[in-house]
């Protein structure tokens, strides 16, 4: 009978204890990564929905008349407006001076974000020497929005060079 017991085949208790550290270890690398990751795939909705205010901005100084400007009236008249449940508030300069053509307002588009905690994304983005303007030569639209639920924001801009920038990289600040 005693032989019969020590034949028996199986897993240490040493044995379990590694394999369960050796997977912690591999969490402990895996799960930050990936929560980076996924903020950074957030932001591509600053990034497309930039470009799409871009183009419609150049569409819009196109075709405004008397005088010329990429800065509308309204907001309205730019043509865009966010879809589904944006992270970020977007926002653009309106209430054009007839006199010179440049914008007067600073004003977020419609259906735009409006979380005010933790980040608090209802005021116009202004870092690293950027600002939302618009003129009869040129614009700068922003986005405010907070990817990873702490209280930095993540800024970005696009300009009527569609030169995209973000100078307040709320992923960048979390790491």
């Amino acid at each position: 009978m005693l032989t019969s017991l020590r034949k028996q085949e199986g897993f240490t208790l040493i044995e379990l204890m590694i394999v369960v550290a050796i997977i912690g270890i591999l969490a402990a690398i895996a799960i930050p990564n990936f929560i980076a990751y996924q903020a950074k795939s957030k932001q591509s909705e600053a990034k497309v929905s930039l470009g799409a205010i871009f183009t419609s901005a150049v569409a819009y100084q196109a075709e405004s008349q008397n005088p010329q400007s990429y800065s509308p009236p309204a907001i309205s008249n730019i043509g865009w407006q966010p879809s589904g449940t944006p992270r970020y508030s977007y926002w653009y300069q309106d209430g054009v001076n007839v006199a010179n053509g440049n914008g007067t307002t600073v004003t977020r588009f419609p259906g735009s974000s409006n979380a005010a905690t933790p980040c608090n994304v209802t005021v116009a983005p202004a870092s690293g020497g950027f600002n939302v303007l618009a003129t009869s030569t040129g614009f700068t639209a922003g986005a405010n929005g907070n990817v990873d639920g702490d209280v930095a924001c993540d800024h970005w801009f696009i300009n009527d060079q569609r030169n995209l920038q973000n100078p307040n990289n709320d992923v960048s600040l979390a790491n």
